[in-house]
């Protein structure tokens, strides 16, 4: 059964006449003769009754008319949906993100785009470390992807600007005074940490391993957010991107003394839609630092993740 059946099947019935429904639509009489009855024939059933004056509804075309009617409709309301999305006015956006990301950045991303998308929706997934966002990106899962450099390029990929890592204490630690820190100076406390296999866990074992030693593990969480409470509820250090946290934070967080910075981007497999489009644009009034110095990028002074 073809759409184009079921259109021709409706002006029939609306006009009540083959001559008349055919000259309605531009059709040779035959033609839409011969559409109908093939349309019968797979229906099992006449929808017309033919009279001496023109054609009358069966049951059973008075039953298709109905459905027919809401066929034709749900393709017009996804070919506007459609032509919306493609226009950047409206649609879907599957996107896909690092759960430090989705803790404070993303939710206040989103709030711009919805300004700038108003007719959109957002269906946003999480993942605890970039590796396995890339991979949903690449299965389809996702549309956009929002996170640290991945391993390969992809068709559509923009930097976005740098994230800064923050050393989170309790008030209590004698350090919570100092404006930097260093890991080297946390080596002998138990720290906050997250799931094995979680990216930032990864991540803060890399910096302790570069600063001499392996942190101690006092409590593991899978939640940036509640890592930062548990920091500075006493249950020791840990290292978050700094937006992460709330401005209005309890905790004491301390820029390293050679800043630790990671590059964001958003990717997708595709050359970015005009939904996509307008969610980095929407990013790009975030937080995120433009471009280290050339004398960062050589290293002096700065630790790039």
């Amino acid at each position: 059964m073809r759409l184009r059946q079921i259109e021709y099947f409706i002006a029939v019935a609306e006009a009540g006449s083959l001559t008349k429904a055919a000259k309605d639509i531009l059709v040779a009489q035959p033609s839409l003769s011969q559409q109908i009855a093939a349309l019968e024939s797979e229906l099992g059933a006449p929808l017309f009754e033919r009279l001496p004056r023109g054609l009358a509804l069966t049951g059973e075309g008075r039953v298709f008319l109905v459905e027919a009617r809401r066929v034709v409709a749900a393709v017009s309301r996804a070919k506007a949906t459609v032509r919306t999305s493609a226009a950047g006015e409206g649609g879907e956006l599957r996107l896909g993100t690092v759960t430090s990301l989705a803790a404070r950045l993303i939710p206040e991303t989103a709030g711009r785009w919805m300004d700038l998308a108003p007719r959109s929706s957002l269906r946003l997934s999480e993942y605890h470390h970039s590796d396995a966002l890339t991979a949903a990106l690449e299965s389809g899962d996702i549309d956009l992807a929002i996170g640290p450099i991945p391993a390969r390029k992809h068709a559509a990929q923009e930097s976005l600007g740098w994230e800064e890592f923050t050393f989170v204490v309790p008030r209590s630690d004698p350090l919570s005074a100092r404006d930097r820190l260093d890991a080297a100076d946390l080596a002998e406390r138990q720290w906050v940490l997250f799931d094995e296999g979680h990216g930032l866990t990864q991540l803060i074992e890399r910096v302790c391993a570069i600063a001499g030693f392996a942190p101690k593990i006092g409590v593991r969480t899978t939640q940036v957010t509640t890592a930062a409470r548990l920091a500075d509820a006493g249950l020791g250090p840990t290292l978050l991107p700094a937006n992460v946290l709330d401005p209005d934070s309890a905790a004491s967080s301390h820029s390293a003394t050679r800043p630790i910075i990671r590059e964001l981007c958003a990717y997708a497999r595709q050359p970015f839609r005009h939904l996509d489009r307008s969610f980095v644009e929407a990013l790009r009034l975030s937080e995120l630092a433009p471009r280290p110095s050339s004398d960062y990028d050589n290293g002096a002074g700065i630790q790039r993740l």
